[in-house]
C-alpha cells in the first residue's frame, strides 16, 4: 500500500471539499494524488474519482432491497465492501505505485468509533478526523467533539490527525471564550467548568467526568484548516506526511524547478542529499500557518486587515502577469517587422 490518508468526519464537515481541495493542490505541486470515493451515498462527487465504491454497490438498492434505513444501509455497504475486499484490492493495484491515495468515507461516526468493517479494510495510512470548527465556540459541543475525537483515535488504532475545519468561518458563529489555542491543543479543561454549569447545568458533572477521562489519556490535539487558504493546506499537508513518514521525492524527469538554485556542478559535500532531506522532514514544522496564533490573527482578530492584503497582493500578481503577456506580445511583433495585419483581423 502506498502512502495515503483516509479521511473521516461527522457529516457536513467538509470532508469532500478537502478531497478536492489537497487534489488541486497536489497537482498544483505536480505530485501524483488518486481519490478513492468510498461513500456509496455520495452521489455529487467534486473531485476526478479514481475508484468510486457506487461501481461496486449502492446505497439506494440497499435500501430498497432490504428495507433498511440510510445508517443501517451505510453499514450494510461497509460490510460488503470488506467480504469483497479483493475488489477494491485489485483496483488499488491498478493505480501508479507513486500514486498518494485519498479515502473518501461516509459521514456516518460509528464507522469510525465502533463499527468494524472500515478498520479491517484500512491499513498502514494516515486517519485525517475532521470536526466543524464551529463547535469551539459551544463549551457543551466542544467536550462532544473531544469525545468523538478520542474514540476515534482508540479504534482505528492509526496515525491520527484531528483537524478544526472551516476555521476562516469561525468567526460567524459568535466568539471565543478562550484563546484559539485552548482548544487546539486541548489544555486545562477545568476551566470549562463555569462555562458547562451555565449552559448545560444537568449534565456539567458528566461533562467535566469526560474532560478528565480525555486529560488522562493525552492523546487528543487540533490542527486547523481553511481549504481555500494554500498556506493552511501546506501545513496540514506537512503533519500528515510527518505522521506517516512520508517524504516525497519528484522523480528523475521532473527536471530543475524553476527559481531555484541549480546544484549539479557542485561537489557532492554541497549538493542536497538524503541526510539533509529527512533532518527536513524528521524537524520542526515552520510556516505561515504552523502556529496556532498566527491562525487566530489570520481568521479571528485581524481578518479584514488580512483580507485586504491579500487582495492588494493578488491586484500587484495580475498586473505582473498582465506586464509579462504584454511583453511577450511585444517580442512577437518585434520577431515579425514585415508583419501587417488584415482588414479582417483588425476588426
Amino acid at each position: 500500500m502506498p502512502f495515503g490518508e483516509v479521511v473521516c468526519g461527522s457529516p457536513g464537515s467538509g470532508k469532500s471539499t478537502y478531497c478536492y481541495g489537497k487534489h488541486q493542490l497536489f497537482t498544483a505541486l505536480n505530485r501524483p494524488i488518486s481519490i478513492v470515493n468510498l461513500d456509496p451515498a455520495n452521489e455529487n462527487i467534486p473531485y476526478p474519482c479514481a475508484i468510486d465504491i457506487s461501481s461496486l454497490i449502492k446505497l439506494e438498492d440497499v435500501m430498497n432491497e432490504f428495507g433498511l434505513g440510510p445508517n443501517g444501509g451505510m453499514l450494510y455497504c461497509m460490510e460488503y465492501l470488506e467480504a469483497n475486499y479483493d475488489w477494491l484490492e485489485d483496483r488499488l493495484k491498478e493505480l501508479d505505485k507513486d500514486e498518494y491515495i485519498l479515502f473518501d468515507l461516509p459521514g456516518q461516526v460509528e464507522l469510525s468509533t465502533n463499527h468494524p468493517s472500515l478498520k479491517n479494510i484500512i491499513h498502514q495510512l494516515a486517519a485525517v478526523h475532521l470536526c466543524d470548527a464551529h463547535y469551539v465556540t459551544d463549551a457543551s459541543k466542544y467536550v462532544s467533539v473531544l469525545m468523538l475525537s478520542l474514540r476515534a483515535m482508540l479504534h482505528l488504532e492509526l496515525p491520527h490527525i484531528n483537524v478544526f475545519s472551516k476555521v476562516d468561518l469561525i468567526t460567524q458563529y459568535g466568539d471565543l471564550d478562550f484563546n484559539l489555542d485552548f482548544y487546539t491543543e486541548v489544555q486545562d479543561l477545568s476551566y470549562l467548568q463555569n462555562l458547562l454549569n451555565q449552559q448545560s447545568p444537568r449534565y456539567a458533572a458528566l461533562n467535566m467526568q469526560i474532560c478528565s477521562l480525555v486529560e488522562d489519556y493525552g492523546l487528543v490535539g487540533f490542527e486547523t484548516l481553511a481549504v481555500e487558504d494554500k498556506e493552511s493546506m501546506l501545513h496540514l499537508t506537512r503533519v500528515i506526511d510527518k505522521a506517516t513518514g512520508c517524504v516525497f521525492v519528484p522523480p528523475p524527469t521532473a527536471g530543475q524547478p524553476p527559481e531555484t538554485v541549480d546544484a549539479s556542478h557542485l561537489p557532492a559535500t554541497q549538493r542536497p542529499n538524503m541526510y539533509s532531506l529527512m533532518t527536513s522532514a524528521a524537524g520542526q514544522i515552520k510556516g505561515p500557518r504552523s502556529d496556532v496564533r498566527d491562525v487566530q490573527e489570520r481568521w479571528i482578530d485581524a481578518r479584514e486587515e488580512y483580507d485586504a492584503w491579500e487582495k492588494a497582493q493578488w491586484r500587484k500578481e495580475g498586473l505582473k502577469v498582465q506586464e509579462a503577456a504584454a511583453r511577450q506580445k511585444a517580442k512577437i511583433r518585434e520577431r515579425n517587422p514585415s508583419y501587417k495585419p488584415t482588414d479582417q483581423q483588425k476588426s
